[in-house]
């Protein structure tokens, strides 16, 4: 499908500070993050097979990596949504806007939980988010009990605790342009970080410094930034099965039979556990899109009204089995009140 082109929707466009040579694409553009790009994918296809809108097309960015293309401006040349498995940064928001990107459409699609997997041909591990940051993490405090920082020494698990195995630490993670990483980093190894009291009182005294110690990663090979794809993740840890990885709980779903997530503060990763709060590293997932770009790129608004109905993210709907965690029925109104009324943030 074309978009007609008048003369006053050239001029609106143009007005917008869309290049007139450029007004000429008739599919949806979709970029960003890796954890949403599955559920992203399944709601195109349908769009593209139940619809007169051709099938819009979705790249796996990251979720930093495709906000920065989203907001580097308006017209074809850049994405019409982008994916993000965390909420816009207010930086993000500036670049936007410094771009001429004013009218950003927010949609919060669900939640989803953030696994450590292991190949199933070992034994499922359980940690807690202490071990996690004191495994992970390039400083942490002095094993001799001082208040004092030491570059991370740490070579196995059972060196973290005593009660894990031997086994050399080697986990396979997103790079920083992820919002899984962005979240594991948060949620994981800041939660394991302020279990130290003399740490956690660093956040109201020095909030630089606080999130140094407890979101700086180790760079000597024990995380092993392992790209946005979280297919080659899986073979490398059936390849390896002592080492672990991070993705999400849908991936997570979708490939039981090959990977299984350990424990973490005595909570797998479950469907219900990340639903109700009890699994400690569980985050929102969103996409965000250009009002802008709304009646000039074919079928944005009814692809917002497809993602948004019942039938794709309500609780029985196509996007639970593919592993989303619906938000409650109130909340996924509220939204779709907001993408039904283009209401931007």
């Amino acid at each position: 499908m074309k978009t007609k082109l008048t003369p006053l929707l050239i001029a609106g466009l143009v007005g917008l500070g869309i290049s007139q040579t450029s007004i000429a694409r008739d599919n949806i553009v979709i970029v960003g993050s890796s954890t949403v790009y599955p559920f992203s994918t399944v709601v195109a296809e349908r769009f593209g097979k139940s619809t007169r809108f051709k099938t819009p097309k979705v790249e796996a960015t990251g979720s930093g990596g495709g906000l920065k293309l989203f907001c580097a401006g308006l017209g074809v040349e850049h994405p019409d949504i982008t994916n993000s498995s965390r909420k816009i940064k207010d930086s993000e928001i500036e670049m936007c806007q410094g771009n001429g990107v004013k009218d950003i459409i927010e949609v919060k699609i669900g939640y989803d939980g953030i696994a450590l997997a292991q190949s199933n041909s070992v034994p499922m591990m359980s940690v807690s988010l202490r071990d996690i940051y004191l495994a992970l993490a390039k400083e942490i405090p002095d094993p001799g009990g001082s208040e004092k920082l030491v570059k991370n020494p740490y070579k196995t698990w059972r060196e973290v605790n005593p009660e894990l195995p031997a086994t050399a630490i080697e986990v396979l993670g997103p790079p920083p342009t992820s919002g899984t990483r962005d979240a594991f980093v948060e949620l994981a190894m800041e939660g394991g970080c302020k279990s130290f009291d003399w740490i956690k009182a660093m956040k109201t005294q020095d909030k630089n410094e606080y999130k140094r110690i407890c979101h700086t990663v180790r760079e000597d090979g024990a995380y092993v930034e392992a790209g946005e794809n979280d297919n080659l993740i899986v073979k490398k840890l059936e390849a390896n099965p002592q080492a672990l990885g991070i993705f999400g709980f849908s991936f997570l779903d979708q490939n039981a039979d090959r990977v299984q997530g350990a424990i973490i503060n005595g909570v797998a990763p479950e469907f219900e556990s990340i639903a109700d709060g009890e699994y400690p590293i569980s985050r929102p997932l969103y996409f965000y899109a250009k009002k802008a770009h709304v009646g000039s790129i074919p079928g944005i608004r009814e692809y917002l009204a497809e993602f948004t109905s019942e039938k794709a993210w309500g609780e029985d709907g196509y996007l639970s089995d593919k592993g989303l965690i619906p938000m409650p029925d109130e909340e996924r109104q509220a939204v779709t009140d907001n993408v039904r009324n283009l209401i931007p943030m």
